[in-house]
């Protein structure tokens, strides 16, 4: 993969739809890049199967509240001390960066890390989406530690986590955030190369890049929702996925507690039928049903875009009165394992009932 400056705008984009709601805002993680890159240059993007089993790699992220990382954002020495603290912790130099999610702002921090370390960036990641917490990863799932972990603020501030599994690691990092502002860098789950072929969701920045390309066109042909739709069912995880709901945002609850963007949208059909849909949101969306029916839950994506262009609505950027489309897509199959969904099924955000993929939710 080769990556150019004028990418950036398209992989943000892309990088949004897939980050499901969360992942922080497109525009500023686009800035972010855009600058490292015109200081520090491009960084070499790898294929995971290219990566030595025996090499390093370390992850590079913003943590906290997409409704305050919109207003504190990274500066550049933050991330640098992250890796630099956990390399002395670890006692191992990174030979590459890779993103722990896939998001607007979570895409495009590896960028700025990776350039202004000099470092090649993998073309993989976690997840294939966004999720909230640190131990929803697949790293996880499959055994890699996300400990030692390394948390800085925008003062330059920072700690060493050590925890005793993976959810306690996220209820300390969580708790240093909160005292921290909940704008934070993070470089957590240092693995090898071995683990990312393994356990990572692969060439999820193509994907990103591929999407953000696909709306682009499809603004321009005049139909992009339609352009959208057809190139996700050419790829191997995205396949299944449908225009749920489309509608104007009729009310809608946000709040930060607990270190998270938590809330729902309410929202009712354009075609006069009184139809309505609700979705439950944790930085993410989580569930979307229309009426008692769900139509969509995680871990498959709920992406909320508007409905003439098709640009992706974050959790934050959800307003009143927005005209929206809600698309369901289905997820990366290490995603929906049994192993997978004791981490990051619906149990996991308090949601009382079993996951059913997409495809079997709405007969695709």
């Amino acid at each position: 993969m080769k990556l150019q400056v004028t990418d950036m705008e398209d992989l943000a984009r892309g990088a949004a739809f897939l980050g499901t709601g969360g992942g922080g805002d497109p525009y500023i993680g686009r800035l972010l890049a855009q600058a490292a890159i015109g200081e520090f240059g491009m960084p070499e993007v790898v294929e995971p199967e290219d990566v030595p089993d025996d090499a390093t790699v370390f992850t590079a992220a913003m943590l906290g509240a997409p409704t305050v990382l919109i207003e504190k954002a990274a500066n550049g020495e933050d991330i640098d001390l992250a890796l630099k603290r956990l390399s002395q912790r670890t006692g191992k130099t990174p030979d590459y960066i890779m993103p722990i999610e896939i998001g607007g702002l979570n895409s495009m921090i590896p960028i700025l890390a990776a350039a202004r370390a000099g470092l090649p960036l993998i073309n993989a990641d976690g997840m294939g989406r966004a999720f909230p917490e640190i131990q929803m990863v697949t790293f996880n799932v499959y055994g890699i530690e996300p400990c030692p972990a390394a948390i800085v603020d925008e003062h330059l501030n920072s700690a060493i986590i050590e925890a005793n599994g993976a959810k306690q690691a996220e209820d300390l990092v969580r708790a240093v955030a909160i005292q921290m502002g909940l704008s934070t860098l993070v470089s957590v789950y240092p693995m090898t190369g071995k683990d990312v072929k393994a356990y990572g969701v692969h060439r999820t920045l193509t994907l990103a890049l591929e999407i953000g390309r696909a709306i682009r066109t499809g603004r321009e042909s005049g139909d992009p929702v339609a352009s959208l739709l057809s190139y996700l069912r050419t790829t191997e995880y995205y396949n299944k996925c449908a225009v749920l709901f489309d509608g104007k945002i009729t009310d809608i609850r946000r709040e930060t507690t607990r270190g998270f963007a938590i809330g729902h949208c309410d929202v009712e059909a354009l075609d006069g039928s009184g139809e309505t849909m609700n979705i439950l949101f944790q930085n993410e969306f989580l569930i979307a049903k229309k009426g008692d029916k769900t139509m969509t839950l995680v871990p498959d994506l709920i992406c909320v875009v508007d409905r003439e262009t098709a640009e992706p609505i974050t959790t934050e950027g959800l307003k009143y009165g927005q005209r929206i489309k809600v698309i369901g897509v289905s997820a990366a199959a290490i995603m929906r394992t049994p192993e997978s969904l004791d981490v990051f099924g619906p149990q996991a955000f308090g949601i009382d009932e079993p996951f059913t993929t997409i495809e079997d939710l709405n007969n695709l």
